[in-house]
């Protein structure tokens, strides 16, 4: 691992680090106090602020700019005109010293932009590992992706989004700020997200409701054929007969449909009525 130094080549390299010293372009800006991990790749005319820290094997294209403190794991590929960690859009932020957090195994397609946190939760936008963000999505202050997300091309998270892991979002899909999708669940392209997603779940429409659930993602996910069809019951309970989630909670154990996943399921629904305009994290916006 090396720290830049602002010599010749802007590197020195840590006494007893292992593996290939990073690769950087000479058009490169790196600030003193980068910490650059062995095996990264920095290409032409990236911009890397004091404050960021880049894990091992990660690959920054060309003109990928990295601002504040940011924290990338190992693996990653960032295509060109990414910027992480600018500050947030929000009015109210005066400037505090908040982050950006990426996992692993991330490939972050050309133009996206994550901003960093503001001061109105724990101070961090995070992204997790193995995730896919095509060209010119945008992820708002504060939000918080899982593992294993795809984000097609000009989705825009608002802020203080969540989005769990597994779940799907289709080409320019715009989410409301407090906002949750579940895990497993699918939003078609064009939909516009106003309330909470539930997990496993296909979503599309202005505003997006969930229309059947995601059964080919939870077939190539390995789910139990039982689980399955305890989901799908679940749905035709909830969006068809509408008997309400405590109801259909007692229809599913009577019918030993129960599962762990169905249980996901109302709990989910549950605290989603429990918050505002159908977002459950709206009770954090209120306290």
């Amino acid at each position: 691992m090396i720290n830049p130094q602002g010599d010749d080549d802007g590197l020195n390299p840590v006494a007893g680090s292992v593996g290939r010293p990073p690769v950087i372009h000479p058009t490169a800006v790196v600030e003193s106090g980068a910490t650059i991990a062995d095996d990264v790749q920095i290409g032409p005319y990236c911009v890397i602020s004091s404050g960021a820290s880049i894990g091992r094997g990660t690959v920054l294209a060309n003109h990928v700019t990295i601002s504040g403190t940011v924290l990338i794991g190992e693996r990653n590929r960032i295509f060109p005109n990414c910027v992480i960690g600018g500050e947030p859009q929000d009015v109210s932020y005066r400037g505090t010293d908040t982050r950006v957090e990426i996992g692993h195994d991330n490939i972050i397609r050309e133009g996206v932009t994550i901003n960093r946190a503001t001061e109105k939760e724990d101070g961090l936008t995070s992204v997790g590992s193995h995730n896919f963000l095509m060209a010119a999505c945008h992820v708002a202050h504060d939000c918080r992706i899982g593992d294993h997300v795809i984000i097609a091309n000009g989705t825009l998270l608002g802020g203080h989004v969540r989005v769990h892991s597994r779940a799907s979002l289709s080409g320019v899909v715009a989410v409301h700020h407090w906002a949750t999708i579940g895990g497993w669940a699918f939003v078609a392209g064009l939909s516009r997200v106003l309330h909470d997603l539930p997990p496993f779940m296909l979503c599309e429409g202005a505003p997006a409701r969930p229309r059947c659930i995601n059964v080919v993602a939870l077939k190539r996910g390995g789910f139990a054929q039982a689980s399955i069809e305890a989901i799908s019951e679940a749905h035709r309970l909830l969006y068809r007969a509408k008997v309400g989630v405590e109801p259909a909670r007692d229809i599913l154990r009577t019918q030993g449909m129960l599962v762990p996943q169905v249980g996901d399921l109302l709990d989910f629904l549950d605290q989603q009525q429990q918050g505002r305009h159908g977002r459950a994290r709206e009770r954090r916006r209120v306290a």
